[in-house]
């Protein structure tokens, strides 16, 4: 990006943006901006300016174990240069741990971008994976600031970047672009790639091509077959795509004044997915494939998304039969491929005495779910329930009750009344107002109940918040000196509580316009489905009459 179109994006455009930061650290708790030393004249232009909502530092605390570092939207086809940092939760969606816009891209500013992401994460502790681009700024200050945690480039970006830089090969070959993303995706070992990979280039007298030289260079940190022993989060076979919060919310036509509108959306429908998901995982009972015990415990483990790739794992165990090949010591080998299929096999070892295998494709390392393989070895020696260190609790229906995942993974107990420890308190009560929307919504009767026990918690937070604490003790033992405490305190209530009703006058009113909304996108779908309704129906009469015509004839 041009140092001239970092000036013209720092100045009062930027404005915009600080303004809604500087309003939201008031008006919600937890709320933390930050501009880079040395810019905090937002007119100067350059620097960078990060920030995380409180919901940011709880979902990082769940599921900060494989972060996605997305800068796309620094391209010139975008005209805002927005980065985010993000992960994927229980449901395999995204979720968001921080937003960026960078008007300096030298590697000092990703740097402190970095140390400030980290810090305002509360440094739980640092990631497992992290993805980033292919970028040397970025790649230098994250292996600064995040040192144990294994980088990898997106290889999403590098295969689009090389195949339009290949065009003319593609125009000549039409079928190379295709091999050549099978020669990625396929291998399944790194032999198997290293093969494919100089038979590509032969075949096409691409040997001495720079480009792909120095593709191969760095092959360890975007090929698949490399990065298989390092959990990522991802659940497809070879991931490697960035699964952008923000895609379809700030797009090439996105500018400066659009961003905070268009980050609340995101935020907003983001959140409506995953209380859609919760939801389905809830009130929906998996449909079982197998008699297995271990599938109908992965079904009440697992939240929906999740169950359905692990039985789709154990269904593949069917054409998977586990042939052992070595049975000379504690730990037992054995070779598992597809029926027909036996030059595509993969070996697993099996310890009886740990109750623990290990595959050389490396699923549950890469993804977290158990693989097909191990399901066949665990048939063969008759393991009828997983194993508890083969269940993730990051990919559970609980994922976000108790203690952080990543908590536990320190073994460190948070002290009550540490910032951190909002983390269990804010998903416990969702997950208890959770309850409360589920059971409220099956009839009207249990719908006024759950309403009226939500506005009379309402008032006693509002007094609680107000300072007027339940069975506030008499100061010198009459009792005369609390009345005007006590009238203060009680118009402080009724001012609180006029603030809360008005409040929640606005946000019915919201929600009433919203639902006529979706009303209105009911009627017209309905009148659609009439009017092809009423055209079959004119349709199948012709046909009729037709019929009954050539009957007479």
């Amino acid at each position: 990006m041009s140092g001239s179109r970092h000036r013209a994006l720092g100045g009062g455009v930027q404005q915009h943006v600080l303004d809604y930061l500087k309003r939201m650290q008031v008006e919600r708790p937890g709320f933390s901006y930050e501009i880079q030393k040395g810019h905090e004249n937002e007119s100067s232009g350059g620097g960078v300016v990060f920030w995380a909502d409180p919901v940011c530092k709880i979902n990082y605390s769940f599921f900060g174990d494989a972060v996605t570092f997305d800068t796309a939207y620094r391209t010139h086809r975008f005209k805002v240069p927005f980065a985010s940092f993000a992960g994927i939760n229980h449901h395999g969606q995204p979720v968001l741990f921080g937003c960026a816009l960078i008007f300096d891209e030298s590697e000092s500013s990703f740097l402190w971008l970095f140390q400030t992401w980290l810090r305002a994460m509360g440094s739980f502790t640092h990631p497992v994976s992290l993805i980033i681009e292919p970028d040397r700024s970025i790649e230098l200050a994250a292996a600064q600031v995040l040192p144990q945690t294994r980088h990898r480039y997106c290889k999403q970006e590098i295969l689009q970047q090389t195949l339009e830089k290949l065009s003319d090969v593609s125009q000549s070959h039409p079928g190379f672009g295709a091999e050549f993303k099978q020669c990625i995706d396929g291998a399944e070992t790194i032999n198997e790639f290293e093969s494919h990979w100089q038979s590509l280039l032969q075949r096409y007298y691409l040997v001495d091509n720079q480009l792909l030289q120095s593709m191969y260079a760095t092959r360890e940190q975007w090929v698949p077959v490399y990065m298989r022993n390092t959990f990522f989060g991802q659940l497809s076979g070879n991931g490697g795509g960035l699964n952008s919060f923000f895609d379809g919310f700030v797009t090439a036509s996105t500018t400066m004044q659009m961003i905070v509108k268009q980050y609340e959306k995101a935020l907003a429908s983001w959140n409506e997915e995953e209380l859609k998901a919760d939801h389905e995982t809830t009130n929906t009972t998996p449909s079982l494939k197998t008699p297995s015990p271990m599938e109908r415990q992965a079904a009440n483990l697992y939240t929906k998304r999740i169950f359905m790739k692990f039985q789709e794992e154990l269904v593949e165990t069917l054409a998977n039969p586990a042939t052992k090949v070595d049975d000379s010591g504690d730990v037992v080998r054995y070779r598992v491929a597809k029926f027909g299929e036996d030059h595509r096999g993969h070996t697993v070892s099996f310890c009886s005495f740990e109750n623990k295998a290990t595959c050389s494709c490396q699923m549950f390392e890469f993804s977290g779910i158990i693989c097909r393989h191990v399901l066949a070895v665990f048939r063969a020696k008759n393991v009828l329930t997983l194993p508890s260190h083969y269940i993730l609790k990051r990919w559970t229906r609980d994922a976000r009750t108790g203690g952080a995942i990543l908590e536990e993974e320190c073994g460190s107990e948070i002290p009550n009344g540490t910032p951190e420890s909002s983390t269990s308190k804010y998903n416990n009560l969702r997950q208890e107002a959770i309850k409360y929307v589920e059971e409220g919504a099956k009839s009207i009767h249990v719908y006024k109940v759950a309403m009226n026990a939500l506005q009379e918690a309402a008032k006693k937070i509002s007094a609680v918040n107000s300072g007027l604490p339940s069975g506030t003790p008499s100061t010198n033992g009459s009792g005369q000196d609390l009345l005007p405490a006590i009238g203060e305190s009680e118009s402080a209530s009724q001012s609180v509580a006029q603030v809360e009703k008005e409040k929640k006058i606005q946000e019915l009113t919201i929600e009433l316009e919203k639902t006529n909304q979706r009303c209105e996108v009911y009627r017209t779908n309905l009148l659609a489905v009439l009017r092809d309704m009423e055209e079959q129906k004119m349709k199948l009469s012709v046909k009729v009459q037709n019929a009954r015509l050539s009957m007479k004839e």
